[in-house]
Parts: structure tokens; sequence; C-alpha cells
């Protein structure tokens, strides 16, 4: 007599199973950098951007004026680092 209000009552109670997530696939990675502002390399070098605008006149650093901005490429503060290592 209880059996079958027990079953009805079991089978209200049970929640439903949930199917596992499959997660999102991460994020591509960002394009690497490949020309950076004066103010990033000031503070890649730990210098401030006057010393860099000096490197710059005293044409120690190269830089392109790509779409009238000032860049420095990755290679040329690489190539100076390693000139002006001791």
């Amino acid at each position: 007599m209880n059996e079958p209000i027990l079953e009805s009552l079991a089978e209200a109670i049970a929640l439903p199973i949930a199917e596992p997530r499959i997660a999102a696939p991460p994020p591509p990675p960002a394009p690497a950098r490949v020309a950076f502002s004066i103010r990033e390399v000031a503070q890649m070098l730990g210098v401030s951007e006057k010393t860099i605008r000096r490197l710059i006149d005293r044409r120690l650093l190269r830089v392109s004026r790509a779409l009238r901005h000032l860049r420095i490429p990755k290679g040329e503060v690489e190539r100076f680092l390693k000139e002006t290592c001791v």
C-alpha cells in the first residue's frame, strides 16, 4: 500500500542527472608584438621616456614612423641591448 507512494515520492525527489559540460576551448593567444611605443620601451628598460627620446635623437635607437606614431621594433631594442652590453 505504501509502496506506490514511496516510488512516486522517490521519482519526485530524484533530481535529473546533469550532463557533463564540455569546457569551451581557450581563446587563441594574442599575436606577438613586433614594435613598441616609447613609453613601453622605457618601462622595459627601466628608464624615462626622455632617455629613450635622447637615444633616438642620437640615432642609437632607430624608430618606425608608421601611422604618424613612433614605434620601436622589437629587433631594434634587442640590437641596442646586444651592442651596449659590456
